[in-house]
């Protein structure tokens, strides 16, 4: 979303709407606990044949670590067993 704010019009205004957001947010760590979910999680990929993008890895990642249930449009998380997924 940085990036997102960086590559924009309105750089100042995108980062200051971007720090008021995050401030009302619960921004979850990413541990030693994500990063072993995340060798599984890409380890199982690899071996289907069926890589997904980095990040969107470490996305389910934590969403499995912390038991929560992801919401994305992105089919592709369908590959990752046991993540609780919601089409939105």
């Amino acid at each position: 979303m940085y990036f997102g704010a960086l590559r924009s019009q309105r750089v100042k205004e995108n980062r200051h709407r971007l720090n008021a957001f995050a401030e009302q947010s619960v921004v979850l760590d990413c541990d030693a606990k994500v990063a072993r979910r995340y060798g599984e999680v890409k380890n199982m990929l690899r071996k289907r044949g069926r890589p997904i993008p980095e990040n969107d890895i470490w996305i389910a990642a934590i969403a499995l670590e912390n038991n929560l249930t992801l919401v994305s449009r992105d089919d592709h998380f369908l590959e990752v067993d046991g993540l609780k997924l919601k089409a939105c």
